[in-house]
């Protein structure tokens, strides 16, 4: 038996924590809620990475905002977005690469697009793990989940996952993955020419 007290905000986030699929875990615009306050951390109790989600200014990132900016906090394992039009922020929760020697940071940018992209395995990928196929189409298998947002780093990728465990964690062979709504989402935002920070 915990020794806990139970108070009602105590109450309110075992509640939340019992209801949440990662259906509810849309990202919204921050702006919406009070200035100390997340939009995730009042949908879910997050007790690790508090700070993925903090709002971030796209200023400390980038020097213009151009026609958008999206910043990968790996250490957080955050996602934030900010538009061309100097209202649209937006905050997802992200999985990483596994290990440092697979992380690249540093400045990039979107170069092209893709719904229900087909996925290639890197040859690198394929040596550790030779089952792997050399080509697999979109779909309800491939690993880069419903879209795709290639960058000028050959390889790396902003992506979805139909592995919806992947998120959050340490999972990726150097992209970013995000949930497939969320993906979905920031895919309609995100031009090509969007300025890309691997942080």
């Amino acid at each position: 038996m915990s020794n806990t007290p139970v108070t009602r905000r105590y109450a309110l986030m075992g509640a939340a924590a019992t209801l949440m699929t990662p259906s509810i875990l849309r990202a919204q615009s921050v702006d919406a809620f009070p200035a100390d306050e997340s939009p995730i951390e009042q949908v879910v109790p997050v007790k690790r990475n508090i700070s993925a989600f903090q709002k971030q200014q796209w200023q400390d990132h980038f020097e213009t905002l151009g026609v958008g900016c999206l910043l990968a906090d790996i250490s957080s394992r955050a996602v934030h977005y900010w538009g061309g039009d100097e209202v649209t922020y937006r905050l997802f929760p992200s999985s990483v690469p596994i290990t440092e020697e697979l992380t690249r940071r540093g400045y990039s940018k979107v170069v092209r697009k893709a719904q229900n992209p087909s996925w290639t395995p890197t040859a690198s990928m394929r040596e550790r793990d030779p089952s792997l196929p050399l080509r697999m189409e979109g779909g309800a298998g491939n690993p880069l989940g419903t879209r795709a947002m290639y960058l000028d780093w050959p390889a790396y990728l902003v992506h979805g996952t139909h592995d919806t465990r992947k998120i959050g964690r340490q999972s990726s062979s150097g992209c970013i993955g995000l949930y497939n709504q969320h993906v979905e989402d920031l895919y309609e935002l995100v031009q090509v020419g969007t300025q890309v920070r691997l942080l």
